[in-house]
């Protein structure tokens, strides 16, 4: 099983990544090691990114994941994963092979902006935020996404997540 924890910056993917992959007892990836330093910059310059920007880091993304299941391996990936066509490429094509599953970390603007005024050491601007709501395109119901508040403590969202998966 492939999971992607997914939604804007300050959502918590990385940390609810790290706490599903303990739980279950797999591997996770943070989906912003694959950026680019270029990519890096722009962000922490505070210049968001294009589509022309994001194709080659979805690519190695897939590529992981690609390694992964050949291995027979589960991975957990924190990974924005803005539009649907940016999941098209995570899951292998519009349909995927059923083996890639997200999780929808979902917040308002005031929390995440809180969380992002708190954080400290990400190339992540926070003025970023509101270009990465504007781009995001929520799961469609025919993607499957598991949704689960922020608002929630990490282990209550693990727990909603783990028996969603059952």
């Amino acid at each position: 099983m492939i999971l992607i924890v997914m939604g804007v910056s300050g959502a918590g993917k990385t940390r609810i990544g790290e706490l599903i992959a303990e739980r279950l007892g797999c591997s996770f990836v943070d989906g912003d090691e694959f950026h680019s330093a270029a990519n890096k910059e722009k962000m922490a310059q505070g210049v968001a990114l294009t589509d022309d920007d994001r194709w080659p880091w979805l690519a190695a993304i897939r590529a992981a994941i690609e390694e992964k299941v050949r291995a027979g391996q589960s991975l957990i990936v924190g990974c924005s994963s803005l539009k649907r066509a940016y999941r098209d490429v995570l899951r292998g094509g519009a349909q995927g092979d059923g083996t890639v599953h997200f999780v929808y970390l979902k917040g308002s603007f005031e929390l995440l902006h809180e969380r992002l005024a708190t954080r400290g050491r990400h190339f992540f601007n926070p003025a970023l935020l509101q270009s990465q709501l504007d781009t995001l395109e929520e799961p469609g119901e025919d993607e499957a996404a598991i949704t689960v508040g922020i608002e929630l403590t990490p282990d209550e969202i693990v727990d909603q997540v783990v028996a969603k998966l059952k």
